[in-house]
């Protein structure tokens, strides 16, 4: 029964690792937190011209359309990743990821499986995640798990939405409306990053302490008490660099994300189906035989 639980619980934590790689601690739909259209609009203690700022790179960010990412997580004593890959978010979002895992407790759980890096894919009907032959052995022989977005809706509280949400909308713009709804951002001047000239602006955010609504309820439920955030940005207002730390319920997240090669082309295809078995399936397998 232990060994049943263990898998039912990297299942959920395969789904989790992928969030964390692809939005970090930010992660607002594209829905929740709209920038605003005005400039009058911006907190009161936000500079407009740093406001204006910001919104012109949420902008040009967002019409950019797809990047190449590449990103360390920690997530303190638990796990750290490194993850390699590239995101499309012009239409329905798409993706392909290779996370490795570098450290922490589930690092050493998913090596004892066989596991020490996952191949990730984001196509617009669900998220598909691929383990190791020896996992796979546990799951029916199958290499790919296929979380259908709907069905994350059925995890335990607001959780399954909330990664619906993020899985859907990957584009590299929650950081930036953060700052702009969190009051607290400085313009830190400028900087070279990977060769490349940079404007630098940092913040911080009370979560407690923010006055949209939607975007608090947000962070909340994802644990989230606090963050500084730090982003780079370069002369045509894209996003290069970002770094984000969260106090968390669960302790101390840390994320530092590149992005490059802006408007790249990306084609994800769909794992083969006689090698694909559903996450809810499982579950439901699991659940049958505890």
């Amino acid at each position: 029964m232990r060994d049943r639980l263990a898998v039912r619980g990297i299942l959920r934590f395969l789904l989790a690792a992928a969030l964390t790689s692809v939005a970090g601690c930010t992660s607002a739909g594209r829905d929740a937190a709209p920038g605003p259209t005005e400039s009058d609009s911006a907190p009161p203690s936000l500079a407009p011209r740093t406001a204006a700022a910001l919104r012109a790179v949420e902008e040009a960010t967002g019409k950019a359309g797809s990047a190449r990412i590449t990103s360390t997580t920690v997530m303190g004593a638990m796990l750290s990743t490194k993850t390699e890959g590239t995101l499309d978010w012009a239409g329905d979002s798409t993706g392909t990821l290779r996370i490795t895992y570098t450290g922490g407790e589930l690092a050493e759980t998913m090596r004892k499986l066989g596991t020490t890096t996952m191949e990730a894919r984001l196509l617009p009907d669900a998220y598909y995640a691929k383990v190791g032959a020896r996992f796979a052995e546990q799951l029916g022989g199958r290499h790919w798990i296929r979380y259908d977005y709907d069905d994350l809706d059925a995890l335990p509280g607001d959780s399954g939405t909330y990664l619906k949400d993020q899985l859907r909308n990957t584009a590299p713009i929650p950081p930036i409306r953060l700052l702009l709804a969190s009051g607290d951002v400085r313009a830190a001047g400028e900087e070279e990053v990977g060769g490349v000239r940079t404007r630098h602006y940092s913040g911080t955010v009370d979560v407690a302490g923010l006055s949209d609504a939607a975007l608090k309820k947000q962070l909340t439920e994802a644990g989230v008490t606090g963050e500084t955030l730090e982003i780079w940005v370069d002369d045509r207002n894209l996003l290069v660099k970002k770094v984000e730390q969260a106090r968390m319920s669960t302790g101390l997240m840390t994320q530092t994300a590149y992005y490059r090669d802006y408007g790249v082309r990306l084609s994800v295809e769909q794992p083969p189906t006689a090698d694909t078995q559903d996450f809810e399936d499982l579950v439901k397998r699991q659940e049958g035989t505890s």
